[in-house]
């Protein structure tokens, strides 16, 4: 592995994760939509990550720098809705209610979409701490050798 390798892999988790935060936000902005373009209620998404493999060779690594799906690291596979319903709610004043008077809400926790941009957070952070981490040792070697 090497500086490019190391620098490629937390780029790659820095794109998920800021696609993950991105979710997280328009679930959490969309958790009292009850009427979507598609009909009904907003679904909750997620993000499916999967692991790219690690490069053989330094030369592998810099063709794979034009190819998105070659890369090493991190890449998202896909953005899929939550499959749990709705959570349904007694208001028969509401616009959208149903015949008996209940209205279909999405399936969006608040709680755990804080918990999830949490770690999500977190996660974008400590990436930027490895390439901070990485361009330091870098530097480093260059003065040893200058």
């Amino acid at each position: 592995m090497d500086v490019n390798g190391t620098l490629g892999i937390s780029a790659s988790a820095l794109r998920a994760e800021r696609l993950r935060l991105d979710v997280i936000a328009s679930n959490l902005a969309n958790a009292s939509t009850t009427r979507t373009a598609a009909g009904g209620p907003y679904r909750r998404r997620n993000v499916v990550f999967v692991a790219q493999p690690e490069e053989a060779s330094f030369g592998a690594t810099l063709e794979s720098l034009t190819e998105q799906d070659a890369r090493e690291g991190v890449r998202v596979v896909q953005v899929v809705d939550d499959p749990t319903p709705p959570r349904l709610v007694y208001d028969p004043g509401h616009p959208d209610a149903n015949a008996e008077g209940y209205v279909a809400y999405p399936n969006v926790n608040p709680v755990a979409e804080t918990v999830d941009l949490m770690a999500a957070t977190r996660a974008y952070e400590a990436n930027v701490q490895a390439v901070n981490a990485t361009k330091r040792m870098a530097d480093a070697a260059l003065s040893i050798g200058g």
